[in-house]
Protein backbone atom coordinates (compact mmCIF):
# COMPACT_ATOMS: atom_id res chain seq x y z
CA UNK A 1 0.00 0.00 0.00
CA UNK A 2 1.23 3.50 -0.73
CA UNK A 3 2.54 5.88 1.91
CA UNK A 4 0.00 8.52 0.91
CA UNK A 5 -2.72 8.62 3.61
CA UNK A 6 -6.31 9.42 2.85
CA UNK A 7 -7.07 12.92 4.01
CA UNK A 8 -10.19 14.99 3.57
CA UNK A 9 -10.21 17.31 0.60
CA UNK A 10 -13.24 19.43 -0.11
CA UNK A 11 -16.15 17.18 0.73
CA UNK A 12 -14.05 14.05 1.29
CA UNK A 13 -14.02 11.50 4.07
CA UNK A 14 -11.02 10.56 6.20
CA UNK A 15 -12.12 6.92 6.49
CA UNK A 16 -9.29 4.86 5.01
CA UNK A 17 -11.64 1.93 4.45
CA UNK A 18 -13.81 3.94 2.07
CA UNK A 19 -14.79 1.95 -1.01
CA UNK A 20 -13.93 3.39 -4.42
CA UNK A 21 -16.34 5.90 -5.88
CA UNK A 22 -17.07 5.03 -9.50
CA UNK A 23 -17.72 7.64 -12.15
CA UNK A 24 -18.12 8.10 -15.88
CA UNK A 25 -17.41 10.72 -18.51
CA UNK A 26 -19.59 13.26 -20.28
CA UNK A 27 -22.48 11.46 -22.00
CA UNK A 28 -25.32 10.09 -19.88
CA UNK A 29 -26.91 7.40 -22.03
CA UNK A 30 -30.04 7.15 -19.93
CA UNK A 31 -30.81 10.85 -20.21
CA UNK A 32 -29.74 10.95 -23.85
CA UNK A 33 -33.00 9.15 -24.59
CA UNK A 34 -34.70 12.31 -23.25
CA UNK A 35 -32.43 14.45 -25.47
CA UNK A 36 -30.41 15.71 -22.50
CA UNK A 37 -27.01 16.65 -23.90
CA UNK A 38 -23.96 18.46 -22.57
CA UNK A 39 -21.85 18.91 -25.71
CA UNK A 40 -23.98 20.60 -28.34
CA UNK A 41 -21.62 22.35 -30.72
CA UNK A 42 -21.25 23.77 -34.20
CA UNK A 43 -18.80 23.88 -37.06
CA UNK A 44 -16.49 26.86 -37.41
CA UNK A 45 -18.41 28.14 -40.43
CA UNK A 46 -21.61 28.09 -38.39
CA UNK A 47 -19.91 29.97 -35.56
CA UNK A 48 -18.65 32.58 -38.00
CA UNK A 49 -22.14 32.90 -39.47
CA UNK A 50 -24.31 32.81 -36.34
CA UNK A 51 -21.82 34.17 -33.82
CA UNK A 52 -22.21 34.69 -30.10
CA UNK A 53 -26.00 34.53 -30.07
CA UNK A 54 -25.99 30.89 -31.15
CA UNK A 55 -22.90 30.08 -29.07
CA UNK A 56 -24.74 31.39 -26.03
CA UNK A 57 -27.84 29.37 -26.87
CA UNK A 58 -25.80 26.17 -27.11
CA UNK A 59 -23.77 26.98 -23.99
CA UNK A 60 -26.92 27.54 -21.95
CA UNK A 61 -28.44 24.28 -23.22
CA UNK A 62 -25.27 22.37 -22.38
CA UNK A 63 -25.08 23.83 -18.88
CA UNK A 64 -28.70 22.92 -18.24
CA UNK A 65 -27.82 19.44 -19.46
CA UNK A 66 -24.90 19.14 -17.04
CA UNK A 67 -27.09 20.28 -14.16
CA UNK A 68 -29.66 17.61 -15.06
CA UNK A 69 -26.95 14.95 -15.38
CA UNK A 70 -25.61 15.83 -11.94
CA UNK A 71 -29.11 15.60 -10.49
CA UNK A 72 -29.48 12.17 -12.10
CA UNK A 73 -26.08 11.12 -10.77
CA UNK A 74 -27.11 12.07 -7.25
CA UNK A 75 -30.38 10.19 -7.62
CA UNK A 76 -28.32 7.13 -8.56
CA UNK A 77 -25.55 7.58 -5.98
CA UNK A 78 -22.82 8.39 -8.52
CA UNK A 79 -20.40 10.82 -6.90
CA UNK A 80 -17.79 11.21 -9.65
CA UNK A 81 -18.37 12.79 -13.06
CA UNK A 82 -16.20 14.16 -15.86
CA UNK A 83 -17.73 17.13 -17.65
CA UNK A 84 -17.42 17.31 -21.43
CA UNK A 85 -14.74 19.69 -22.66
CA UNK A 86 -17.25 20.77 -25.33
CA UNK A 87 -19.45 22.44 -22.73
CA UNK A 88 -19.04 25.96 -24.18
CA UNK A 89 -18.77 25.97 -28.01
CA UNK A 90 -15.73 27.80 -29.41
CA UNK A 91 -14.99 29.15 -25.97
CA UNK A 92 -11.37 29.93 -26.83
CA UNK A 93 -12.62 32.64 -29.20
CA UNK A 94 -14.39 34.82 -26.64
CA UNK A 95 -15.00 35.48 -22.95
CA UNK A 96 -18.07 34.20 -21.17
CA UNK A 97 -19.03 37.79 -20.44
CA UNK A 98 -19.30 38.38 -24.20
CA UNK A 99 -22.28 36.04 -24.54
CA UNK A 100 -25.65 37.82 -24.76
CA UNK A 101 -26.98 35.44 -22.11
CA UNK A 102 -23.80 35.44 -20.02
CA UNK A 103 -25.72 36.12 -16.79
CA UNK A 104 -27.77 32.96 -17.30
CA UNK A 105 -24.76 30.84 -18.29
CA UNK A 106 -22.74 32.03 -15.30
CA UNK A 107 -25.68 31.40 -12.97
CA UNK A 108 -26.02 27.85 -14.31
CA UNK A 109 -22.30 27.22 -13.86
CA UNK A 110 -22.52 28.47 -10.29
CA UNK A 111 -25.52 26.22 -9.66
CA UNK A 112 -23.60 23.23 -11.03
CA UNK A 113 -20.70 23.87 -8.69
CA UNK A 114 -22.94 24.48 -5.69
CA UNK A 115 -24.87 21.28 -6.36
CA UNK A 116 -21.65 19.30 -6.60
CA UNK A 117 -20.20 20.82 -3.43
CA UNK A 118 -23.37 20.38 -1.40
CA UNK A 119 -23.62 16.71 -2.27
CA UNK A 120 -19.90 15.85 -2.43
CA UNK A 121 -19.92 15.03 -6.13
CA UNK A 122 -16.48 15.26 -7.69
CA UNK A 123 -16.25 17.08 -11.03
CA UNK A 124 -13.26 16.91 -13.37
CA UNK A 125 -12.21 17.74 -16.93
CA UNK A 126 -10.09 15.82 -19.45
CA UNK A 127 -9.20 18.24 -22.28
CA UNK A 128 -8.90 16.88 -25.79
CA UNK A 129 -5.85 15.12 -27.21
CA UNK A 130 -4.76 18.17 -29.20
CA UNK A 131 -3.64 19.82 -25.94
CA UNK A 132 0.12 19.25 -26.17
CA UNK A 133 2.12 21.35 -23.75
CA UNK A 134 5.35 19.60 -24.70
CA UNK A 135 5.16 20.33 -28.42
CA UNK A 136 8.28 21.89 -29.95
CA UNK A 137 5.95 24.12 -31.99
CA UNK A 138 5.30 27.35 -30.13
CA UNK A 139 1.86 27.95 -31.62
CA UNK A 140 0.70 24.48 -30.52
CA UNK A 141 1.82 25.21 -26.96
CA UNK A 142 0.17 28.63 -27.02
CA UNK A 143 -3.13 27.16 -28.24
CA UNK A 144 -2.89 24.41 -25.63
CA UNK A 145 -2.44 26.96 -22.86
CA UNK A 146 -5.45 28.93 -24.09
CA UNK A 147 -7.56 25.76 -24.09
CA UNK A 148 -6.46 24.82 -20.58
CA UNK A 149 -7.12 28.32 -19.28
CA UNK A 150 -10.67 28.03 -20.60
CA UNK A 151 -11.11 24.88 -18.52
CA UNK A 152 -9.69 26.63 -15.48
CA UNK A 153 -12.02 29.60 -15.97
CA UNK A 154 -15.04 27.28 -16.17
CA UNK A 155 -14.06 25.53 -12.96
CA UNK A 156 -13.61 28.89 -11.26
CA UNK A 157 -17.05 29.95 -12.53
CA UNK A 158 -18.45 26.82 -10.89
CA UNK A 159 -16.68 27.70 -7.65
CA UNK A 160 -14.75 24.42 -7.63
CA UNK A 161 -11.62 23.94 -5.55
CA UNK A 162 -8.26 24.85 -7.01
CA UNK A 163 -6.87 21.44 -6.16
CA UNK A 164 -6.46 18.16 -8.08
CA UNK A 165 -9.70 17.07 -6.41
CA UNK A 166 -11.26 18.96 -9.32
CA UNK A 167 -8.70 17.70 -11.78
CA UNK A 168 -7.88 19.03 -15.24
CA UNK A 169 -6.25 15.88 -16.56
CA UNK A 170 -3.98 15.73 -19.62
CA UNK A 171 -1.39 13.56 -21.35
CA UNK A 172 2.08 14.49 -22.52
CA UNK A 173 1.10 12.32 -25.46
CA UNK A 174 4.33 12.34 -27.47
CA UNK A 175 8.09 12.15 -27.06
CA UNK A 176 9.30 14.00 -30.18
CA UNK A 177 12.33 11.66 -30.38
CA UNK A 178 13.78 13.07 -27.14
CA UNK A 179 11.97 12.30 -23.90
CA UNK A 180 14.23 14.37 -21.68
CA UNK A 181 13.78 17.50 -23.77
CA UNK A 182 10.06 16.79 -24.09
CA UNK A 183 9.65 16.54 -20.32
CA UNK A 184 11.56 19.79 -19.87
CA UNK A 185 9.29 21.59 -22.35
CA UNK A 186 6.22 20.18 -20.63
CA UNK A 187 7.37 21.41 -17.23
CA UNK A 188 8.27 24.82 -18.62
CA UNK A 189 4.83 25.14 -20.20
CA UNK A 190 3.11 24.19 -16.95
CA UNK A 191 4.98 27.01 -15.25
CA UNK A 192 3.23 29.41 -17.66
CA UNK A 193 -0.24 28.32 -16.56
CA UNK A 194 -2.33 30.34 -14.15
CA UNK A 195 -3.13 28.85 -10.72
CA UNK A 196 -6.66 28.17 -11.98
CA UNK A 197 -5.10 25.47 -14.16
CA UNK A 198 -1.77 24.53 -12.59
CA UNK A 199 -3.28 23.94 -9.14
CA UNK A 200 -5.73 21.46 -10.67
CA UNK A 201 -3.49 19.86 -13.27
CA UNK A 202 -2.87 16.10 -13.38
CA UNK A 203 -1.04 13.99 -15.95
CA UNK A 204 -1.92 10.48 -17.10
CA UNK A 205 0.16 7.56 -18.38
CA UNK A 206 -0.10 6.85 -22.11
CA UNK A 207 -1.25 3.82 -24.08
CA UNK A 208 1.73 3.31 -26.41
CA UNK A 209 4.93 1.55 -25.37
CA UNK A 210 7.17 4.36 -26.57
CA UNK A 211 5.30 7.04 -24.66
CA UNK A 212 4.89 7.94 -21.00
CA UNK A 213 4.62 5.40 -18.21
CA UNK A 214 3.74 6.00 -14.58
CA UNK A 215 7.36 5.84 -13.32
CA UNK A 216 8.52 8.18 -16.09
CA UNK A 217 5.81 10.70 -15.23
CA UNK A 218 6.67 10.46 -11.54
CA UNK A 219 10.35 11.12 -12.18
CA UNK A 220 10.13 13.64 -15.02
CA UNK A 221 7.00 15.58 -14.10
CA UNK A 222 5.86 15.09 -10.51
CA UNK A 223 9.32 15.14 -8.97
CA UNK A 224 10.18 18.27 -10.96
CA UNK A 225 7.02 20.40 -10.65
CA UNK A 226 4.66 18.49 -8.35
CA UNK A 227 1.91 17.56 -10.82
CA UNK A 228 0.04 14.44 -9.59
CA UNK A 229 -0.14 11.33 -11.77
CA UNK A 230 -3.39 9.63 -12.78
CA UNK A 231 -3.00 5.87 -13.15
CA UNK A 232 -4.80 4.32 -16.12
CA UNK A 233 -4.97 0.55 -15.65
CA UNK A 234 -5.44 -0.31 -19.34
CA UNK A 235 -2.72 2.08 -20.47
CA UNK A 236 -0.36 0.48 -17.98
CA UNK A 237 -0.54 -2.73 -19.97
CA UNK A 238 1.23 -0.91 -22.81
CA UNK A 239 3.75 1.02 -20.67
CA UNK A 240 4.34 -1.14 -17.60
CA UNK A 241 8.16 -0.77 -17.52
CA UNK A 242 8.32 -3.98 -15.49
CA UNK A 243 5.95 -2.77 -12.77
CA UNK A 244 2.87 -4.66 -11.64
CA UNK A 245 -0.42 -2.81 -11.59
CA UNK A 246 -0.20 -2.59 -7.81
CA UNK A 247 3.29 -1.05 -7.96
CA UNK A 248 2.32 1.47 -10.62
CA UNK A 249 -0.84 2.48 -8.78
CA UNK A 250 1.10 2.93 -5.54
CA UNK A 251 3.64 5.15 -7.32
CA UNK A 252 0.86 7.26 -8.81
CA UNK A 253 -1.08 7.53 -5.53
CA UNK A 254 2.02 8.78 -3.73
CA UNK A 255 2.17 11.81 -6.06
CA UNK A 256 -1.16 13.17 -4.82
CA UNK A 257 -1.46 15.84 -2.12
CA UNK A 258 -3.25 15.02 1.10
CA UNK A 259 -6.25 17.23 0.23
CA UNK A 260 -7.25 15.27 -2.89
CA UNK A 261 -8.20 11.63 -3.25
CA UNK A 262 -6.22 10.07 -6.13
CA UNK A 263 -7.92 9.21 -9.41
CA UNK A 264 -7.46 6.08 -11.46
CA UNK A 265 -8.98 5.16 -14.81
CA UNK A 266 -10.32 1.73 -15.60
CA UNK A 267 -11.43 0.27 -18.92
CA UNK A 268 -11.38 -3.07 -20.70
CA UNK A 269 -10.56 -3.86 -24.34
CA UNK A 270 -13.53 -4.38 -26.62
CA UNK A 271 -11.61 -7.14 -28.41
CA UNK A 272 -11.73 -9.31 -25.27
CA UNK A 273 -15.44 -8.77 -24.71
CA UNK A 274 -16.24 -9.60 -28.33
CA UNK A 275 -13.51 -12.23 -28.79
CA UNK A 276 -12.38 -10.39 -31.92
CA UNK A 277 -8.59 -9.99 -32.23
CA UNK A 278 -9.00 -7.64 -35.20
CA UNK A 279 -10.27 -4.87 -32.89
CA UNK A 280 -7.62 -2.53 -31.52
CA UNK A 281 -6.64 -3.44 -27.94
CA UNK A 282 -7.06 0.25 -27.08
CA UNK A 283 -10.76 0.35 -27.97
CA UNK A 284 -12.98 0.40 -24.90
CA UNK A 285 -15.72 -2.14 -24.26
CA UNK A 286 -19.36 -1.21 -23.68
CA UNK A 287 -19.31 -2.48 -20.09
CA UNK A 288 -16.61 -3.66 -17.68
CA UNK A 289 -16.55 -7.02 -15.95
CA UNK A 290 -13.78 -6.37 -13.46
CA UNK A 291 -13.08 -6.86 -10.73
CA UNK A 292 -11.47 -3.44 -10.56
CA UNK A 293 -8.31 -3.81 -8.50
CA UNK A 294 -7.55 -0.79 -6.33
CA UNK A 295 -5.04 -2.76 -4.23
CA UNK A 296 -6.20 -1.29 -0.94
CA UNK A 297 -5.85 2.31 -2.10
CA UNK A 298 -8.63 4.81 -1.46
CA UNK A 299 -9.23 6.22 -4.92
CA UNK A 300 -11.95 7.50 -7.19
CA UNK A 301 -12.30 5.31 -10.28
CA UNK A 302 -13.30 6.71 -13.64
CA UNK A 303 -14.87 3.84 -15.58
CA UNK A 304 -14.17 4.51 -19.24
CA UNK A 305 -16.73 2.36 -21.04
CA UNK A 306 -18.93 3.07 -24.03
CA UNK A 307 -22.16 2.65 -22.09
CA UNK A 308 -21.10 5.33 -19.60
CA UNK A 309 -23.60 5.66 -16.72
CA UNK A 310 -25.14 2.30 -17.52
CA UNK A 311 -21.72 0.66 -17.27
CA UNK A 312 -21.23 2.13 -13.79
CA UNK A 313 -24.63 0.97 -12.60
CA UNK A 314 -24.14 -2.53 -14.00
CA UNK A 315 -20.68 -2.89 -12.48
CA UNK A 316 -21.85 -1.76 -9.06
CA UNK A 317 -24.80 -4.13 -9.17
CA UNK A 318 -22.63 -7.10 -10.15
CA UNK A 319 -20.02 -6.35 -7.47
CA UNK A 320 -22.25 -5.01 -4.72
CA UNK A 321 -21.02 -7.55 -2.18
CA UNK A 322 -17.31 -7.27 -3.10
Amino acid sequence: MSTNPTHAGEGETTDETTSPRFGYAALNRTLREEDVRTNRGMQKATFEDRGLDYAGELAESNCRGVRRVIEWNLENDIQFYRISSDLIPWYSQYDLADLPNSDTVLRLLSEIGALAETHDLRLTFHPDHFVKLASPTESVVDNSIVDLECHGDLMDAMGLSRTPYNSINIHIGAHYSDKEATAERFCEAVEQLSPAVSDRLTVENDDKESLWSVPELVESVHDEIGVPVVYDALHHQFTDRGLTGREALEQAVDTWPDNSRPIMHYSEPRRLHEADPTISPRNHSDYVAGPIQTHGETVDVMIEAKMKDQAVLQYRQQHRSD
